[in-house]
Parts: C-alpha cells; structure tokens; sequence
C-alpha cells in the first residue's frame, strides 16, 4: 500500500511537471534548466531513499514523547481539523526559525538556492532535514495529537507546497493572503530586499498575516540566495552552506541582488 502510495504521488508531480513544460514551451519562457532539474530530480530521489529511516525515526520520537502528554484527546473529526491547523502552526514556526537560526539556515538554504522557479524546486529538501524536522512538531504529540495525524497532515502540507512552485499560476482573487498561492509562495522564494523572510506559511497565510511576515507579489521576483549561486552539483547545493558554516567562511547576508549569471 505504501509502495502505491508513493508511486502514485510521484506520478502525480511528473504530471504537473510534463504539464508546465508544455505551458513553458507555449509562453516562451525558460525557466528550466536541464541541469538544474537533474539536480533537483537526484536530490529527490535521495529523499525517497531516506524516507524509510526518516519514518522510523519519526514514530521513534513521537512515541517516546507521547508518553509525556498532557490530554487524551477523543476519537473525533473534529480533532483531525484542528490537527490539520496545528501541524500548519507548527510548520510555519519550523520554517521561521529554519530562516532565522544560522546553522538551521544552511540546512534550508538548498531549497532557495536555485535561480529557477518551477515545480521541481519543490524537490531541494536537505537529505538531513527530516531527521530534524519531528522535533517542531512535538508540541502537537503533547498536546495528545497522535504520530499518524501529525505525519499525514504533514505530508498532505507537502504535497500542497509541491503546487505553489510554478510561475503558470496569476494571482487568486479573494485567496491571496488567506490561504498560500502560487504568487505568495514565489515572494517567499525572492531574493528581492522587501520579499526576503516573507510567507512562510505552508496551506494557511493568517499565520503570516498575525505575525508580520506577510507579503504579498507587487515587483518581479529574483530567485535565489543573496550570497551566491551554490552550482549544479545536487551533494554540494545541499552541503555547501553547512560546510561553509563550519569552515566560517559562510554568512547569511540581507543585502541588495546583482544581476543573477547563468554559470553555463
């Protein structure tokens, strides 16, 4: 079932992605590079490798800490809606701090790093960052949320962000700065000064909204990272930022774009 599950999913990102390619094709507009979508599609499959061991290593720790918490919630829909709305909470706190902490920012920065924007950045996930990744989300186990309803909700999320990377989507009347879109989401991957650490939302945009980190699309996008093209290379564009960290020579600098050049 598992098995089904994932090749079903995967079939369902090719689709879109096949899709896009022809609409790009249409409009005239590049915004793949056949480099860059083998190095999203290897970092892809890497991921998919890991998952088994991130799996088990999440139910570890959601059972473990499960045992702390502090109410036994029923059996009811109800609560599997407001188990949707807290991993969504949660997820906006995780992806905050990823773009606020340092060290948290080299893991994250893979998935900014590219100058293109089309589905398949969706894919720039850090090979360590679902080992991390359970321990923002243990405030739900406390609260008497089960593993299941925060891992599934967390993937349906994901699933959800996978649609908002593409450029073939305008913007959403009466959605825009309520739920995440297309266009929100294309803010949060600017490299403009006035988009950077901006909709961090992953379905929900109120969090965004009550926080200050609301920003809605008014100038062309920059994609990519204020210190630098990180190159093709899929193990490098993932460890780089951290080895750069360690090393010191790595700064996670807020300051003005230059033009952007294709290396090739």
């Amino acid at each position: 079932m598992e098995h089904i599950m994932k090749f079903t999913v995967l079939g369902f990102f090719a689709l879109f992605i096949i899709a896009e390619l022809i609409w790009a094709r249409f409009q005239k507009k590049s915004i793949y590079n056949p480099k860059e979508t083998l190095s999203n599609i290897i970092i892809l499959t890497v991921n998919q490798l890991l998952k088994p061991l991130v799996l088990v290593w999440s139910f570890m720790v959601f059972s473990w800490v499960g045992k702390l918490t502090l109410l036994q919630l029923p059996n009811h829909w109800a609560m599997y809606v407001l188990a949707a709305i807290m991993v969504d909470f949660l997820l906006y706190w995780q992806h905050r701090i990823h773009h606020e902490v340092a060290l948290l920012w080299t893991i994250h920065n893979v998935h900014h790093s590219s100058p293109w924007m089309n589905f398949t950045t969706a894919f720039r996930i850090n090979w360590i960052g679902g080992f991390i990744s359970p321990v923002f989300f243990l405030p739900a186990i406390l609260l008497g949320f089960t593993p299941t309803q925060v891992t599934g909700f967390l993937f349906l999320n994901l699933v959800y962000q996978f649609l908002l990377h593409t450029e073939s989507v305008g913007k959403i009347p009466f959605l825009e700065g309520w739920l995440n879109t297309p266009s929100a989401h294309r803010v949060h991957h600017g490299s403009n000064p006035k988009y950077i650490d901006k909709n961090y939302g992953g379905v929900l945009m109120i969090w965004d909204r009550m926080f200050g980190t609301y920003q809605a699309e008014e100038e062309e996008v920059v994609y990519g990272v204020t210190t630098g093209f990180e190159g093709h290379n899929p193990v490098w564009a993932v460890f780089g930022p951290m080895v750069r960290f360690f090393k010191g020579e790595f700064q996670r600098e807020k300051r003005n774009v230059g033009t952007f050049i294709d290396p090739d």
